[in-house]
C-alpha cells in the first residue's frame, strides 16, 4: 500500500516550492496523488478529461501566472499526450510540472495493461526527468520524494524554464490508508522546504559591459529588436536603452513592448510591414541590431537581418542560442532588463555621447510607423465600409476594446502574423500570448482557457478554423469550470495560411500542383460548428464584417465562452492582405518624395 506520509510530504512540498495549481485527468493508477492533490487546501485542482487538452490548458495557465503548474494523468497512452504541451512548455520557456502515474516495476515490460515505458517518455523536451521509487513507507524514500518534489519546481522555473517529468509508480490497492491533508508539524520533519533554491540573475562584467556600450554607441543606424519574451521589467529598460542610443525599438506583439503603460516615445508597432521589401527599406538597413527574447513572429523582419548581415548581438539571461538567421552573433548571457538599463547608463557617460543632436535614424522609423499606422487605419475603415471581411480586422479592433491586463491570445498560423502587423500600439497593458515555442496549432484553445483559468485578466483569443477542430473538446473544460473567454473563430474553411505560401501558385504543374492544392494544403473541411460549440456549453455567433466590432464589445462584458465566427475567403485574404501592404507602401514613398 502507498505511504500516507511520503504521499502528503510530496504534494506540500510542491506547494512550499510554489505550486498553486494542477490540472487532474481521471484514471486509476493515478488514484493516489490525484487524492493527496485534492486534499492539499494550498491546490486548486481542476478536472479535465482529455490528457493533450489538458496539458496545454496547463501551460496556458503556467504562461499567464508565471507559476509553475502540474498536470497529472495516469499511465500508458494517456502520459503519451503530455507530450505536445510539454515540447512547446520547453521551447516556449514556460514552467510545467508533468506528474505521470505509472505501474510498479513488476509489471513493466512484460504485457500488463496500460503499461509503456515512461521512463524518460518525453525525453529531451523534458528539462530534468526522474522515475520515482514506490512510496513504501522507509525514511529514505521520504525524504527523497520530498527533495525531488522541491526540485522539480525549482527546476521547471529555472531559466531557462520548461518542463519537468517525474514518473510515478504505485501498487495495488490504490487507495491510501490514512488522512491524506498536510500536517502542521509535516510528520515530524522540518517544518521548512526540504529543498530551498536560491539564484539570482546573471549579470555582465564592467569590462564587457563597457565593451558592448562602446559598440552601441559607434553604431549609426542600430536597431533594437524586441522578440516575444515574458520579463515585465523589460520594457522600461529597454526604453531607458532607446533614449540613450538613439535606436527605434521594433517591439513584436509578444514582447511586453508595444503596449503597456512604458515610454513608448520610440517604438515601433508597424516593423512588419516595414521591413517589407522596397525602396524605404533598401534605404534603412540597420548595422546593428541588438535582440532582445525570442527571434520574432515577423519573416520580413528575419528577412532584412539576413540581407543587411548587420553586427548582431542577443541578450538572453537564460543561456540561449536563439538565432535562426544564421548571421555571426555575440550572444550576451545575462539578464536582460539588467543588461539594458547598465548598458543606457553606460553609454550615456561615453564622451561626446551627450551631446549628439537628435538622430534622424530614429526620426525615420518613426515618421514610418506613423505613416504605416495611418495607412493601416484608413484602409480598415475603407474595406469595413465595403462591408468585406478582413481576417486582420479582430486585432485591430481588440487592440482598442480590451481593458488594462487583458490577456489577447493568438493562434498560430495566421492570426499570430496578423496580431503582428495588426495590433496598434497602446498604453493600456494588454497582454498578448501565444504558443510560439514549437508554433503548433494544437491546443491553441485549451491553452487560452488555461490562460482564464489563472484569473489575471479578461481572455480575448482569434484562432484560425482548423485550430479550432484540432482542439474543440477544450470547450469541455470552459463548460466543467465556469470560465469565462472570447473566441473569434476566422474560419476560411481550411488551411488559409498555405495561401499565402508556394503551394499555392498556379505555375508548379510539374509538382502536382494547383490539381491537389485543396486536398493536399487547402483542406476544405465544410463543417457547421455552431452545433457543435453549442452542444459543447459555449455560445456560439456568426457575425458580418461590419459587426465585428460591436459583437466584440459585447462579448467582453459577458459570462461564459462566446465564439463570435467571422467567414472569410482564403483567396480574397490574400488579395487584401497585399491591398493593405500596398497601401503602407505608397504612404512610405510618399515620405521619401
Amino acid at each position: 500500500m502507498t505511504d500516507v506520509v511520503a504521499l502528503r510530504t510530496f504534494v506540500e512540498e510542491l506547494v512550499r516550492a510554489g505550486m498553486r495549481a494542477v490540472v487532474v485527468c481521471p484514471g486509476s493508477r493515478s488514484t493516489p496523488l490525484a487524492l493527496a492533490l485534492r486534499a492539499h487546501p494550498g491546490l486548486r485542482v481542476r478536472v479535465l478529461l482529455d490528457e493533450r487538452s489538458a496539458g496545454f490548458f496547463a501551460l496556458g495557465l503556467a504562461r499567464a501566472s508565471g507559476r509553475a503548474t502540474g498536470v497529472l494523468v495516469t499511465s500508458g497512452t494517456a502520459a503519451a499526450n503530455l507530450l505536445p504541451a510539454a515540447v512547446e512548455a520547453t521551447l516556449g520557456r514556460v514552467p510545467l510540472v508533468l506528474l505521470t502515474a505509472d505501474r510498479p516495476p513488476e509489471l513493466r515490460d512484460r504485457g500488463a495493461p496500460q503499461a509503456i515505458d515512461q521512463v524518460g517518455l518525453f525525453g529531451t523536451h523534458a528539462k530534468w526527468s526522474v522515475d520515482l521509487p514506490l512510496f513504501d513507507g522507509t525514511p529514505e524514500t521520504r525524504r527523497h520524494v520530498r527533495s525531488v518534489a522541491g526540485r522539480a519546481v525549482a527546476t521547471a522555473l529555472a531559466g531557462p524554464a520548461g518542463a519537468v517529468h517525474l514518473n510515478l509508480p504505485f501498487r495495488e490497492p490504490l487507495i491510501p490508508d490514512g488522512d491524506l491533508r498536510p500536517h502542521e508539524a509535516m510528520d515530524g520533519e522540518p517544518s521548512r522546504s526540504f529543498t530551498d533554491v536560491l539564484a539570482g540573475p546573471r549579470t555582465l562584467g564592467a569590462s564587457d559591459l563597457a565593451d558592448l556600450a562602446m559598440r552601441l554607441a559607434a553604431a549609426r543606424r542600430g536597431l533594437i529588436v524586441a522578440g516575444p519574451q515574458a520579463d515585465p521589467a523589460l520594457p522600461a529598460a529597454l526604453a531607458r536603452l532607446a533614449e540613450a542610443t538613439g535606436f527605434p525599438v521594433l517591439a513584436d506583439p509578444l514582447s511586453g513592448c508595444r503596449c503597456g503603460p512604458h515610454d513608448r516615445s520610440r517604438v515601433v508597432a508597424r516593423g512588419d510591414l516595414l521591413c517589407r521589401p522596397g525602396a524605404w527599406r533598401d534605404a534603412h538597413a540597420p548595422d546593428l541590431v541588438v535582440r532582445f527574447g525570442a527571434i520574432p513572429t515577423s519573416k520580413p523582419m528575419l528577412a532584412l537581418l539576413e540581407d543587411a548581415a548587420p553586427d548582431q548581438l542577443v541578450v538572453d539571461g537564460d543561456g540561449g542560442y536563439r538565432e535562426p538567421a544564421l548571421l555571426p552573433t555575440t550572444f550576451v548571457h545575462a539578464d536582460a532588463a539588467i543588461t539594458a538599463t547598465a548598458l543606457a547608463d553606460a553609454i550615456a557617460t561615453l564622451p561626446g555621447v551627450a551631446s549628439q543632436p537628435a538622430h534622424a535614424w530614429l526620426d525615420g522609423w518613426l515618421a514610418a510607423d506613423h505613416a504605416a499606422d495611418v495607412a493601416l487605419r484608413a484602409w480598415l475603415a475603407e474595406v469595413e465600409g465595403r462591408g468585406e471581411a478582413f481576417e486582420g480586422a479582430p486585432f485591430a479592433y481588440l487592440g482598442e476594446l480590451l481593458p488594462d491586463g487583458a490577456i489577447l491570445w493568438a493562434g498560430s498560423s495566421m492570426p499570430v502574423r496578423d496580431l503582428d502587423a495588426w495590433l496598434p500600439g497602446s498604453a493600456r497593458a494588454i497582454r498578448p500570448l501565444a504558443n510560439r515555442g514549437a508554433n503548433g496549432i494544437d491546443g491553441v484553445v485549451s491553452s487560452a482557457l488555461g490562460a482564464a483559468a489563472a484569473g489575471v485578466g479578461q481572455v480575448a483569443l482569434v484562432v484560425g478554423d482548423l485550430s479550432f477542430l484540432h482542439d474543440l473538446n477544450a470547450l469541455v473544460a470552459a463548460k466543467l469550470h465556469g470560465l469565462s473567454a472570447t473566441v473569434v473563430l476566422v474560419n476560411n474553411d481550411g488551411g488559409g495560411i498555405f495561401s499565402f505560401l508556394p503551394q499555392a501558385a498556379a505555375d508548379a504543374p510539374a509538382v502536382g500542383l494547383p490539381a491537389h492544392y485543396e486536398e493536399l494544403f487547402g483542406t476544405p473541411h465544410g463543417i457547421d460548428l455552431g452545433p457543435i460549440v453549442e452542444a459543447l456549453g459555449a455560445v456560439h455567433r456568426p457575425v458580418e464584417a461590419g459587426g465585428l466590432r460591436a459583437a466584440l464589445a459585447e462579448s467582453l462584458v459577458a459570462t461564459g465562452v462566446n465564439v463570435l465566427e467571422l467567414r472569410t475567403q482564403r483567396a480574397r485574404n490574400v488579395e487584401l492582405h497585399r491591398e493593405a501592404a500596398a497601401a503602407v507602401a505608397v504612404a512610405l514613398a510618399e515620405l521619401r518624395a
